[in-house]
């Protein structure tokens, strides 16, 4: 026998056993045929796995869209994956803000208020952006390559083997439509004493026996890979603690960078609220994340955040209050007093001066000094 008689035969019989599972599948469906139903635990792990791996790739996506909203950088990066290769470095949007703020505050001069602000808040903005790249890369790294290895590789080998017993079961059904109707026919044609018909009933049980075989090994080997979905959720539930932990860190470092510019900016001056009509102020969390840290804490105490209340008092009264320099104040003339940042001064109103001023003493020197650069102190 040549191996081209070989491969002939081999299709043949392929070709025919995929035609007696169509046949065996159109039945079912029809009602015409019997179907052996799988058992219970089977089914379940089954269904379990079914619903797992939904479950997982939407998850999986929508953390996707989460870290990366821009749906153009998502597949561009998911080209670069295919071809093995590393996406190129781009700047985020928080990274984008900062430089445009820092840019702008240059531009309008570091030595005023505005300037300096625009200076502060950019180089915060671009601390977020950050620690907002890093979280990207360990949710990546500990959290969605995990979903994605799960859904590309375990459950490709479920859905394989899943296959496979689905066949084994119409070979297993069809085996026995042929027996039944071997049998049929034999009762049939009894009086005949035929024997080819005896023959092909004697076949019908061997190919009986030889497919329920392998319908309860494929069974057995399904059911293993199925119970591993178990182990799967649990690799899972530690996947989801770190990015839990991830996010947590992110969002307290973000928090502190925010609490941090809140101080040198002086906490909502009061001219900023007067220009926007805004009578309150935002109140700061009373308590804290673990994750922020008793550092983070300690930082904010014996801090006295200057109110807009405090700042009216010292306009109506004739007295005089110590307060703390925020940041650098360059005098623009003579008539100001220039600034260092943590030095202790004494303010106090004077009659008829511009709301956003107060006058400023340091020993033997005075001069005017803008309100935006001041904490009061009790």
């Amino acid at each position: 026998m040549n191996i081209m008689d070989f491969n002939v035969k081999k299709l043949a019989a392929d070709a025919g056993t995929f035609l007696s599972r169509a046949v065996q599948f159109t039945e079912e469906k029809l009602g015409q045929a019997e179907k052996t139903e799988l058992d219970a635990h089977l089914e379940n792990l089954l269904s379990k796995a079914e619903c797992t791996k939904i479950w997982t790739e939407k998850i999986m996506k929508q953390t996707e869209v989460l870290l990366q909203p821009n749906p153009n950088a998502r597949i561009e990066e998911f080209v670069y994956e295919k071809l093995d290769r590393k996406a190129p470095s781009r700047i985020n949007n928080p990274e984008l803000l900062g430089q445009y703020m820092i840019d702008a505050g240059t531009e309008f001069g570091p030595g005023t208020a505005y300037g300096n602000a625009l200076i502060k808040c950019g180089e915060t903005q671009k601390r977020i952006g950050t620690a907002d790249r890093e979280l990207i890369q360990t949710s990546a790294l500990n959290f969605l390559t995990p979903l994605r290895n799960f859904i590309e590789g375990d459950y490709k080998t479920i859905a394989k083997e899943r296959k496979l017993l689905q066949n084994k079961r119409l070979d297993l059904d069809a085996a026995k439509t042929r027996l039944k109707k071997a049998k049929a026919a034999e009762t049939r044609n009894s009086q005949l004493n035929s024997a080819r018909l005896e023959g092909d009933n004697i076949m019908s049980e061997q190919e009986l026996r030889i497919t329920q075989s392998e319908f309860d090994r494929q069974a057995e080997i399904t059911r293993l890979l199925l119970e591993g979905i178990s182990s799967t959720h649990a690799h899972h539930l530690r996947c989801l603690n770190d990015f839990v932990e991830a996010q947590m860190t992110y969002y307290a470092q973000c928090y502190q960078y925010m609490l941090d510019l809140q101080k040198q900016l002086g906490s909502f001056p009061s001219n900023y609220l007067s220009n926007n009509n805004q009578t309150s102020v935002t109140p700061v969390p009373s308590v804290l994340p673990n994750a922020i840290g008793s550092s983070a804490m300690a930082s904010t105490s014996g801090l006295v955040i200057t109110s807009p209340s405090n700042l009216s008092d010292l306009k109506e009264c004739s007295g005089s209050r110590k307060a703390r320099v925020l940041y650098d104040y360059d005098a623009a003339n003579s008539t100001e007093l220039s600034l260092l940042a943590d030095e202790v001064i004494t303010v106090f109103s004077v009659v008829g001066m511009d709301s956003d001023w107060l006058m400023g003493e340091r020993g033997n020197q005075k001069g005017k000094v803008p309100i935006t650069y001041l904490e009061l102190l009790n």
